[in-house]
């Protein structure tokens, strides 16, 4: 019998990665301020979540200026869909194979 655990992905073992991941599979691209209102988080752990999420090229990020307001907005990439799908089959698995 395979090991489920196995296709669990390390990088989504926060639970704020996981909202973040989750938040952005169901939204096509959302900004700083969205992602802390909705997870409800300081700028300073938002920030660095993100941060390892985007080194793992989970997420893209993107930059510009809204009229003469620095926007700073994320999406998930293929591969962090990909891998995030995933982990959510090989939890299901663990959740029915108890």
């Amino acid at each position: 019998m395979k090991n489920p655990i196995t296709n669990l992905q390390k990088v989504f073992d926060s639970r704020i990665r996981l909202g973040i991941m989750s938040a952005l599979m169901v939204n096509d691209t959302l900004d700083f301020n969205a992602l802390k209102e909705l997870l409800g988080l300081t700028d300073g752990n938002l920030a660095s979540h993100l941060k390892t999420l985007e080194q793992q090229k989970i997420i893209a990020v993107s930059k510009q200026f809204v009229g003469r307001k620095p926007s700073t907005t994320f999406k998930a990439t293929e591969l962090g869909k990909n891998l995030f799908r995933k982990h959510l089959v090989a939890l299901e698995e663990l959740i029915n194979n108890q």
